[in-house]
């Protein structure tokens, strides 16, 4: 099977590696891809965004299969432009896409179908919704209404860091379009857990979880980034625990997106918080997590391909989805300024070191290759060194000697990426 791969980042990078194992493989092509996925396949310089020129691509190189790795492109159209020509796609359509494309949407899909989530109001004008504010108090969420890049959530403590959020994103335009209009709701206390499916139709198939940790320093303080971490599977939080959450928060969501007429068919990342009333959603992501994805695919023991194969088809593979029993913890590495403007250009020594260590594997996100052809920074998220082991303790020894053999100028990551699970 040749397979058209869409994205750049670490997920991609993690998505590539697995895709390589299947024995259905024949060619896989990665757009644009990385320094890293360039060791799994072809890297073809077509910007994920770009999808027009991804379905010639694939039109032009007789592609079985193509695997969006981001959301951008699939809010965009890609799932739709690929059917429009026959192209298998293993994703939502644009208007089942709209369940992360739109924070508003994804509120009302939950009302309609009864599922626990924090209530919330939308504005279009900042000085209503810093009036909602003043009148709600805090701790307050501020949410984009469209896609930010992981960069479109504020937790607020105080009401002048929610009014702060609102200026910055209504009339500062710090996120483009996606904060012309915020969605407010309360703050949900508990543990944080991403849960991930595949969905076609009304059914859901459970792929597993891991949890997240969204803010850049230590004991989850700063503002919010794509992920600086992730540990999987998460504690306290197993297969019975995550299937009960799949039955209370996503199979609920499939049935309402039947009864709309906008069936969803892909891999669900649903964002929970797990409250002492029980599990509320967060969020809806129409696509594997980053950095979950780095932490939850080295476990998997079966074949995705085939997987994304039938959603593509709109349909579930019969074939179980199997996980090691090893536990996996992935350390994001970032880059000096993250996640506002990172420094870019730095030289990055010791890849091979940390991926020569045992149990450890580094995928690339925010790499380039320089004139000299030296591995660079490019991005904010740079690498997410990962690690398995039989026990969490020794898997995150294991991440952070990684993350030890890797230096650059300007390097900066957490150094408590599964101290929770422990």
């Amino acid at each position: 099977m040749r397979v058209l791969l869409v994205g750049s980042g670490g997920r991609e990078h993690a998505m590539a590696e697995t895709l390589v194992k299947s024995p259905a493989l024949s060619a896989l092509f990665i757009a644009p891809g990385n320094p890293g996925t360039a060791r799994c396949g072809v890297n073809v310089p077509i910007g994920a965004h770009d999808v027009a020129a991804l379905v010639t691509f694939a039109r032009e190189h007789e592609i079985d299969l193509v695997v969006p790795g981001p959301e951008a492109p699939l809010v965009a159209g890609l799932a739709d432009a690929c059917a429009l020509v026959g192209l298998p796609c293993a994703g939502p359509t644009q208007a089942a896409a709209q369940l992360e494309g739109s924070k508003s949407f994804t509120k009302e899909v939950c009302d309609a179908a009864g599922i626990p989530t924090a209530a919330w109001e939308r504005f279009t004008d900042a000085a209503s919704a810093i009036a909602y504010v003043r009148l709600k108090g805090a701790p307050i969420v501020v949410k984009a209404d469209g896609l930010a890049a992981g960069k479109g959530v504020v937790v607020a403590t105080t009401v002048a860091e929610a009014e702060a959020a609102i200026t910055d994103m209504m009339t500062g335009g710090a996120l483009g379009d996606a904060g012309r209009s915020v969605v407010i709701e309360d703050c949900l206390v508990g543990e944080e857990v991403s849960l991930f499916a595949f969905c076609a139709g009304e059914t859901a198939c459970l792929i597993g979880a891991a949890q997240d940790h969204k803010r850049i320093g230590n004991g989850d303080t700063g503002p919010n980034t794509g992920g600086m971490g992730a540990v999987s599977p998460p504690k306290g939080f197993g297969r019975a625990e995550q299937e009960a959450a799949l039955d209370l928060l996503v199979r609920p969501m499939l049935r309402e997106m039947v009864r709309r007429g906008t069936p969803f068919r892909g891999v669900i990342f649903a964002g929970l918080m797990l409250t002492e009333q029980g599990p509320s959603l967060i969020e809806y992501n129409v696509r594997f997590g980053d950095p979950e994805a780095e932490a939850l695919l080295p476990r998997l023991t079966s074949d995705l391909l085939p997987a994304l194969q039938a959603l593509a088809e709109d349909r579930l593979d019969v074939a179980p989805i199997t996980f090691s029993n090893q536990a996996s913890v992935c350390v994001v590495m970032a880059a000096r300024g993250y996640p506002g403007t990172p420094e870019k250009g730095a030289v990055i020594h010791g890849l091979d070191n940390a991926n020569a260590l045992e149990g450890v594997r580094v995928f690339q996100a925010g790499t380039t290759q320089n004139m000299a052809g030296e591995l660079v920074v490019s991005g904010g998220r740079v690498l997410a060194v990962c690690a398995l082991a039989d026990t969490v303790q020794d898997a995150q020894k294991r991440a952070y000697a990684g993350v030890n053999a890797i230096t650059w100028d300007g390097a900066v990551w957490r150094t408590d990426i599964g101290d929770r699970a422990l």
